[in-house]
């Protein structure tokens, strides 16, 4: 039984994982509305080091399509304004002397629709992991059985809590790409 309870325990943990990453994955995703952490991946080079924007500097959301961002040290602001510039955000940053406003323009229905397949695509991803990690847990299950430390019973019982956990975290990644959608294809 304990092989059992473990292979559901590492199997949910994972699966729990593959969300945690599709969240992720979605954040960096622009949606037309200022968010910091679009710029989470947007690296500053501050004294020889590489690092992410928010450790240099203070993200705010005054408005609706504004951020800006204000760096600890004055000298930064070329420094993140060059950052910004040179990422795949694709954003003007306007740098005034004391903090870089960075607007949001709003995005064509074509950008929302390429946007919105980039979302299913990771979408994918996450349940191509989840269904992997389904085979990973009925592989060990199976082994399990066969080495004897279960009986067929205990396995075919087990093998149904890992489909019904699967089927679980499928409708958690069903949701969140529900809920992106409505945030990319709305205005």
């Amino acid at each position: 039984m304990a092989a059992i309870e473990s292979t559901r325990q590492d199997a949910a943990a994972r699966m729990q994982k593959a969300i945690d990453n599709l969240k992720r994955e979605f954040s960096h995703v622009r949606t037309g509305r200022a968010n910091p952490s679009l710029f989470d991946s947007v690296k500053v080079d501050y004294y020889g080091s590489s690092l992410p924007i928010n450790q240099v500097a203070a993200i705010s959301i005054p408005e609706a399509r504004l951020v800006v961002i204000q760096p600890w040290e004055k000298t930064m602001l070329p420094t993140v304004e060059k950052a910004i510039r040179s990422s795949e955000l694709g954003l003007n940053p306007q740098n005034d002397g004391n903090v870089i406003r960075v607007p949001i323009p709003a995005l064509s229905e074509e950008r929302r629709q390429e946007l919105f397949k980039n979302c299913k695509k990771l979408t994918e991803e996450a349940r191509i992991a989840v269904r992997n990690i389904r085979r990973d847990a009925n592989e060990n299950l199976k082994k399990a059985e066969k080495d004897k430390d279960i009986s067929q019973d205990e396995q075919k019982k087990a093998l149904g809590e890992i489909q019904k956990l699967t089927d679980d975290f499928m409708k958690k990644i069903d949701s969140l790409l529900e809920l992106k959608e409505k945030e990319v294809l709305d205005t």
